[in-house]
């Protein structure tokens, strides 16, 4: 298994500290670069690599340290990420002596705590050489013609640089991105739903040699060069859920699209359901986990124009003492630029979440300010440090659907308020700036989702016909990935 090993410095690594760290695998060895020098890699003698160094990043935000790594640092963090090959012998422990050089010289200290040495000053020379080629990407430990596999150690599996970059080649290579786990770890949810549908797959380990899907549940077997769920479920799955749900998350998805002017700030639409649902704004965003920077919708908003007409995918993270996340996709259409956001809040139990009524004054607002196009409010009982584990969780239950303005003008004002066999919806704006908010029946997740699904085929009618509604945080083995769930109007 591989070994993740980070360096959290009080002070920036300059090349002179890499070097001094990189030094540490001997004469022998060789130095190399990947993911467009983005990454240095240690080598053996036929240039396979041992170990691969991230650049470091600036952690500005408060709680990131804590929310991945369960470790509290004061002030900003320079995060520098080793990671150890799978093939390689004791390259853990060569791991560990590069992130405790850095940590002499730079202060801070090296997680996991155990990785850590104090006979730094020695080489580690008997490192044994990788007995295969290496992948294209740092971070994939098995390549095959239909997937990329990643083995990962760590207690609470992120979606870092490294696997968003695994992700992307994968995508690009037409493979699927298959991560592997003790049934200890957890993911976060921006992980959790890049890896919600096949082939992509959270793999899990059973601890008697066997594998199961952390999503779905089904037991899985590794055939012709990928893991494929065989549709048995898994014991383990199915018998550990029930202890380990100790809260519920409200998750709210939703689409905007705004003309494509000059002068156009993004997020705005996410910062308002934050300040609604929180009292404030998020606290820091990023392109990955941890997310580094502290929130700045102009500094979001550069960032997504360097990158279009390309979508641009980030990340928006909370307060420490209130956990909340969000994953923010940003693209130009010909209908402006869209939005499609899904924040997810963590409560200990239902009794703590905000009062419902909350849920149409912020469509309101969304609506009249920031070009609302859909959104649908889901709760269901999972944990409410927003992590996932893998084992069965509470079904999503959906709340409420909001429709915006333009397609209220293109269905008809009448026909919007009128739809058949639900609560009454709640208009917002006058007649010809209308938007609405339809309740749900929430008492189950069956009745829950047969009403939205009524609503929609009723609202969009052939758009929507053949078109199956499912919850947003389902792992259906036919889903085509992760993006889906964003909002349950059609584009």
């Amino acid at each position: 298994m591989t070994k993740d090993v980070i360096a959290l410095t009080e002070r920036m690594p300059q090349a002179w500290s890499l070097m001094a760290g990189l030094v540490s695998g001997g004469p022998d060895m060789t130095m190399a670069t990947a993911a467009d020098g983005a990454v240095v890699q240690l080598c053996d003698a036929d240039g396979r690599p041992l170990v691969s160094i991230e650049t470091p990043l600036l952690i500005r935000v408060p709680g990131e340290a804590a929310r991945l790594l369960d470790v509290r640092v004061e002030g900003p963090v320079w995060w520098t990420e080793i990671r150890a090959a799978t093939a390689a012998q004791r390259s853990g422990r060569l791991a560990g002596v590069i992130a405790s050089r850095l940590v002499s010289q730079l202060g801070g200290s090296v997680w996991p705590r155990e990785a850590a040495v104090t006979d730094f000053g020695r080489p580690v020379t008997d490192v044994a050489s990788a007995t295969a080629p290496a992948a294209a990407q740092p971070a994939v430990d098995v390549l095959s013609d239909k997937v990329a596999v990643v083995i990962q150690d760590r207690p609470l599996v992120a979606m870092t640089s490294w696997l968003a970059e695994a992700l992307e080649a994968a995508v690009s290579s037409d493979r699927g991105l298959q991560i592997v786990t003790q049934a200890s770890a957890r993911l976060t949810l921006p992980l959790r739903a890049a890896l919600s549908g096949a082939p992509n797959r959270w793999v899990v380990g059973d601890g008697v040699g066997g594998y199961y899907d952390g999503l779905s549940g089904s037991e899985l077997r590794w055939t012709d060069g990928a893991f494929v769920a065989t549709g048995v479920p898994a014991p383990a799955f199915l018998a550990a859920g029930e202890s380990q749900i100790t809260g519920c998350q409200l998750a709210l998805s939703f689409r905007t699209r705004k003309p494509a002017e000059a002068d156009l700030l993004l997020g705005g639409a996410l910062e308002c359901a934050w300040r609604r649902l929180t009292g404030g704004p998020p606290h820091g965003w990023g392109s990955a986990e941890p997310a580094g920077q502290p929130w700045s919708r102009p500094e979001l908003t550069d960032f997504v124009r360097e990158r279009s007409p390309q979508p641009t995918w980030t990340v928006a993270v909370g307060s420490p003492d209130h956990p909340a996340l969000a994953t923010l996709r940003t693209g130009l259409t010909t209908g402006g630029v869209e939005e499609d956001a899904t924040l997810t809040l963590g409560f200990p139990s239902p009794a703590d979440e905000p009062d419902s009524d909350c849920f149409a004054d912020l469509v309101a607002e969304l609506a009249a300010e920031h070009g609302l196009v859909s959104l649908l409010v889901q709760r269901r009982a999972a944990r409410a440090d927003l992590t996932v584990p893998p084992v069965l969780e509470g079904a999503p239950v959906p709340l409420g659907f909001a429709l915006g303005r333009d397609d209220v003008r293109a269905i008809g004002v009448t026909a919007a308020r009128r739809p058949p066999s639900l609560a009454r919806p709640v208009q917002l704006g006058s007649r010809d700036k209308a938007a609405f908010y339809y309740p749900l029946d929430a008492s189950a997740a069956g009745p829950g989702w047969a009403s939205l699904e009524r609503l929609m085929s009723y609202l969009y009618g052939d758009a929507l016909a053949g078109v199956r509604v499912a919850p947003a945080a389902a792992d259906d083995e036919e889903r085509s990935g992760p993006g889906n769930a964003g909002s349950a109007a059609p584009k």
